[in-house]
């Protein structure tokens, strides 16, 4: 408990330093032990390195594009529907393991229908890179 000093009116309040010394203890402790694990190497045996891979140039994208009138054209040139899935496996399997890009530009008046048969022909010739542009 604190005392007042003769004259002086109102409480004295003291700081308990106790529990501060205590973690300043308990840390300094796990300094000591830790500090001579920390100088000592521990050895790690790494993978090296065997071969580096060239990174391969990706094949120019696909370009498809559906108009207002429900026409899908391949690069430039007007294809039916029911040969997309064909054309997209063959464009696949010329380039296994790096397969193009598939760039779809819709009309905003194209049906949904043939949008949703060019989905699926993508999905089924295992397209992995679909993206969608503006036209």
């Amino acid at each position: 408990m604190a005392f007042s000093a003769a004259g002086t009116s109102g409480p004295l309040a003291d700081i308990n330093v106790t529990p501060l010394v205590d973690v300043m203890l308990v840390l300094l402790i796990i300094f000591i032990v830790t500090a001579p694990m920390v100088s000592m190497p521990i050895p790690v045996n790494l993978p090296q390195p065997t071969t580096v891979v060239p990174p391969t140039v990706p094949p120019p994208p696909i370009e498809l594009r559906v108009d207002a009138s429900n026409q899908v054209s391949w690069n430039g040139q007007v294809v039916a529907v029911a040969s997309l899935q064909q054309r997209m496996q063959e464009a696949a399997q010329a380039n296994i393991g790096n397969v193009p890009e598939l760039r779809i530009a819709t009309d905003p008046n194209a049906e949904y229908d043939v949008m949703a048969k060019v989905l699926a022909a993508a999905n089924n010739a295992d397209m992995e890179k679909i993206a969608f542009v503006q036209p």
